[in-house]
């Protein structure tokens, strides 16, 4: 299980390492064009938080496991919610 930290003090959003990279690869993505948005992360107790992301945020990607292989499909639907009013929302990893 990886982990995304936000902010300081930092606060931890667990993802497993595979959905973590596709994350990784969206928020780096968007930082680099200096675009802000949000993202929504569904919690182990229940509920949801939204975190704003810019230039300035404090972010630390951290994995258990080795490099993972990113699937297009799935990272091009990621790219497309984090280009919405809504923000980045973690959808299932498409099948085919």
């Amino acid at each position: 299980m990886g982990q995304l930290l936000y902010g300081t003090p930092p606060e931890t959003f667990e993802l497993d390492d595979r959905t973590l990279a596709h994350v990784e690869v969206v928020t780096l993505a968007k930082l680099r064009r200096n675009e802000s948005f949000a993202i929504s992360l569904d919690r182990a107790e229940g509920g949801r938080t939204t975190i704003w992301v810019g230039t300035n945020a404090t972010l630390q990607f951290r994995f258990d496991q080795g490099r993972q292989e990113i699937n297009r499909a799935w990272l091009d639907q990621l790219i497309d919610s984090a280009n919405t009013p809504g923000g980045l929302r973690i959808e299932p990893e498409p099948t085919a």
